[in-house]
């Protein structure tokens, strides 16, 4: 009776799959310990970076108070609006002022006698015309010296003073007006012609000697009584910090009051951007420290000793009290902030702006004098936070520690592809050395069956 064969050889053998299945059962646990630690590392890298943006928002709110710009915002109003509009720097200083509008300032204007038309020639020569000591000059030749052509050549000019030239037209004829770009007496002009024909003289003006259908003139104003002048009807340097537009020119004995006072609503907004970005911090906080037992969910950074460093020290410094002389003002709860129950903050505006209204330095002083509130806060942010702060050399040192990850996965990877060759080899030559066997047992199975058959 013959035996069964024995199955051996390069059939039986599927050497990459076998290889593939020891290496990945090899590897899996490490593979799983690389993902661990490289979901636990990117985990942090985001929480430091979420827990240091909430800090840097909570600088950029409070710059106003910081640099005390919100305690330079000032209100004005004007009595007669109509008379002139006003508007103020961080500069000005609340006061008060009464304004009388004596002349607005002028642009000259002038007008030619007539021509009989804007098309036909009106003379030859040269016109010249100046402003201070700046001037242009024109050749008027006999192939163009329509009033029209003088017009555009003096607005085309390069070296035009400072002069626009248009043309009306009346029952009389043509007459070219030529006016100020600018107010001002010192922006009059002049207008000479020379040699030609001497027709051209008809456009000489002298504001010295001639009538201009509108004089160069300065605004005229007082300020409580003190005589000021401006080139335009803008005057920026008669009241520090304050720029007058006027606009009509007021009774003598009527003047306009003008009224500077602080802003309240500024330092309001201030503080409302304190506590609105403080409250942010705290949610961003309590988010990455949280341990919520029901959910089994632990945040990013509970326990952790610089971040509740920090957040205490905030903290700390919100809910001091001044040590100084003031009356008014000694704390954050002295204006309407107050902590609440959660850790948030909470303003009453009604509270500050009774505050303000009765001791508006000693607020400036609690928050943005030079040991305020917001100057400290702003002081400890940016130590925290700087190239060689604390959190900043946290995020550097997490991503050298992912960079750190990805090199031991790199050699891990090494390892593991050696260890695939080595497999493969020693899989390679076993699949080699039974093809070699099966054809042995398959010459050994032949003798023995013809034995067999000979009995």
């Amino acid at each position: 009776m013959a035996t069964s064969p024995v199955s051996i050889g390069s059939s039986s053998i599927d050497v990459a799959s076998i290889v593939t299945n020891l290496v990945a059962n090899k590897r899996k646990a490490q593979d799983e310990k690389f993902a661990d630690v490289k979901q636990a590392n990117t985990t942090q890298i985001s929480a430091v970076g979420n827990f240091t943006s909430s800090l840097t928002s909570l600088q950029s709110a409070i710059k106003a108070l910081t640099d005390g710009t919100a305690f330079k915002t000032q209100k004005v109003s004007v009595g007669e609006s109509k008379a002139l509009t006003a508007t103020v720097d961080a500069t000005a200083q609340p006061n008060t002022y009464k304004i009388r509008v004596e002349a607005l300032a002028a642009a000259q204007k002038t007008t030619s006698t007539a021509f009989a038309s804007s098309k036909l020639p009106i003379g030859t020569g040269n016109v010249t015309i100046s402003i201070g000591d700046k001037s242009m000059s024109l050749d008027v030749t006999a192939d163009a010296n329509s009033l029209e052509s003088v017009r555009d050549a003096i607005n085309k000019a390069k070296d035009n003073p400072g002069v626009t030239a248009s043309i009306v037209t009346g029952t009389d004829g043509a007459h070219l007006v030529l006016t100020s770009v600018s107010t001002g007496k010192d922006n009059a002009f002049t207008v000479k012609t020379s040699g030609g024909d001497g027709n051209l003289a008809r456009l000489d003006f002298d504001p010295a000697t001639d009538t201009a259908q509108t004089p160069a003139q300065d605004a005229v104003f007082y300020v409580d009584d003190v005589r000021a002048t401006s080139a335009s009807n803008t005057a920026t340097s008669a009241i520090d910090g304050v720029t007058l537009s006027l606009t009509t020119v007021t009774p003598a004995d009527t003047p306009t009051v003008l009224t500077i006072v602080n802003d309240p609503s500024a330092v309001n907004t201030a503080l409302n951007s304190l506590v609105t970005s403080y409250n942010a911090f705290i949610s961003t906080y309590k988010q990455l420290t949280k341990y919520d037992e029901q959910n089994q969910q632990v945040g990013a950074l509970i326990g952790d000793a610089t971040v509740n460093s920090i957040k205490s020290q905030i903290g700390t410094l919100l809910g001091s009290q001044s040590t100084g002389n003031a009356v008014g003002a000694r704390s954050l709860s002295d204006l309407g902030v107050a902590f609440q129950t959660d850790g948030t903050l909470k303003l009453d505006s009604t509270k500050l702006t009774k505050v303000l209204a009765n001791s508006p330095k000693d607020v400036q002083n609690l928050l943005s004098g030079d040991n305020g509130l917001a100057p400290k806060l702003d002081k400890l942010i940016t130590g925290w936070t700087a190239k060689d702060g604390i959190l900043t050399q946290r995020s550097a040192n997490l991503q050298q520690k992912t960079k750190d990850i990805q090199k031991d996965m790199d050699a891990f990877e090494v390892k593991m592809k050696d260890y695939g060759d080595r497999l493969t080899k020693q899989y390679a030559a076993l699949d080699a050395m039974m093809t070699k066997l099966a054809g042995t047992s398959s010459y050994l199975q032949q003798q023995f069956d013809a034995l067999t058959a000979s009995k």
